[in-house]
């Protein structure tokens, strides 16, 4: 069994995912050939905003996003304590400040509360401008944009989304999708993504023409309409041309089928887990991943909490893995060190505790997940996650 079956996928896609590969080949035109500019329009249109750039991949998405904002030193980045590492990485390689919030214990995501908690203390500090808000889609649940809006428009902040994880999000009485819910979205189509190439990749959303024309100068190393007059300072992070043709075939099965189908993995899943450990008199409690009411998870990862009712003892995750790799089923943990906790960033000044973020560390599992995953494969799962606690 697969944690993310890409292989099954490949099966299901070949006959047109070869094609397209063929007639890149075929072109010669490898880097930024016409399936990039496509691609752009295409997935622009499925999220509902004017403009996509594509870019090399996600880390360079949220990098260029941050300069384009001219966000640099002195400046501070909110960011939820609970994520993958690149989050913050982006803000601290460009000068600026990574400010650890804390996130909703429910949704995995940045809480709101905690967030302007932090603002506030923040800005006491004269030696820092907040600027931005990096609110992050995790495991593909949206985070709560409209409360996000509110405080950013108090005080003056950008919302950056990271929706790495959150391609094809839909949050209720929203028109557009995950990537389209900040001032500036961003995005990224590593292989286990759920639009994913078949290597590196990543992409920008925005309604902004400004900020969209300097994008596009930005990750060809600043360059103007001359192509040998660079006007800034920029990057080189091009998705190629091969990517894009993938890519394509892809968001035509995501947006035809495959978000319809994970959803409904996903709720086979929460029915399983609930109607399993309800019953059960196990010492470890599982709980299934919350999501509000009316939105769509693109579910990048299905992750449960694990849990000791009772408050005593601890929970031995790593056993539980080794159990259930045993009976041939992967398991991950994300993420297993809040951000706050990171050798990196060691010298950053905390403002505030963060507790949902730590035991999120302590206690989440993510089970395998993808659009392919079958109703007999997820009993099996469920069936030797609870025989192992």
């Amino acid at each position: 069994m697969q944690f993310r079956d890409l292989q099954q996928q490949y099966r299901h896609l070949k006959a047109d995912i070869d094609r397209a590969v063929s007639e890149v080949m075929a072109s010669g035109a490898f880097i930024m050939g016409e399936p990039v500019t496509t691609l752009e329009e295409e997935l622009a249109r499925y999220v509902g905003v004017k403009h996509c750039v594509t870019c090399a991949n996600g880390t360079d998405a949220l990098t260029l996003a941050l300069k384009v904002l001219g966000i640099g030193k002195g400046d501070v980045v909110f960011v939820p304590d609970f994520t993958f590492f690149a989050s913050a990485e982006v803000v601290a390689e460009e000068g600026a400040t990574p400010i650890f919030v804390d996130v909703d214990p429910k949704t995995f995501n940045i809480s709101p509360c905690s967030l302007e908690a932090a603002i506030e203390r923040v800005r006491e500090d004269l030696a820092l401008r907040p600027r931005a808000i990096i609110a992050v889609d995790l495991f593909g649940l949206p985070a709560d944009f409209k409360a996000l809006r509110t405080i950013a428009k108090t005080y003056n902040l950008t919302i950056i989304e990271d929706g790495a994880q959150g391609f094809g999000g839909l949050i209720p009485g929203e028109k557009r999708r995950a990537c389209g819910y900040g001032d500036i979205g961003t995005t990224s189509f590593f292989p286990a993504k759920p639009l994913g190439c078949y290597g590196d990749g990543g992409a920008l959303f925005t309604d902004n023409d400004e900020w969209a024309a300097t994008l596009r100068s930005l990750r060809l190393h600043g360059k103007g309409s001359n192509k040998y007059d660079n006007v800034r300072i920029g990057m080189n992070s091009r998705l190629d041309t091969l990517q894009a043709a993938i890519l394509r075939v892809k968001l035509k099965a995501f947006a035809d089928h495959e978000l319809a189908d994970v959803n409904r993995i996903a709720e086979y899943y929460t029915q399983l887990i609930e109607g399993t450990t309800r019953f059960s008199r196990k010492e470890v409690q599982v709980i299934p991943p919350f999501i509000p009411k009316g939105y769509t998870s693109s579910w990048a990862q299905y992750t449960v909490r694990l849990t000791v009712p009772s408050g005593n003892g601890t929970i031995n995750r790593d056993a539980l893995q080794a159990k259930l790799k045993a009976k041939g089923i992967p398991t991950m943990v994300y993420y297993p060190i809040p951000m706050s906790h990171q050798t990196a960033f060691r010298n950053i000044h905390k403002y505030l505790h963060t507790p949902n973020a730590e035991m999120l560390a302590g206690s989440v599992l993510s089970l395998p997940m993808h659009p392919y995953l079958t109703r007999e494969e997820a009993r099996t799962i469920v069936e030797a996650l609870v025989s192992s606690l």
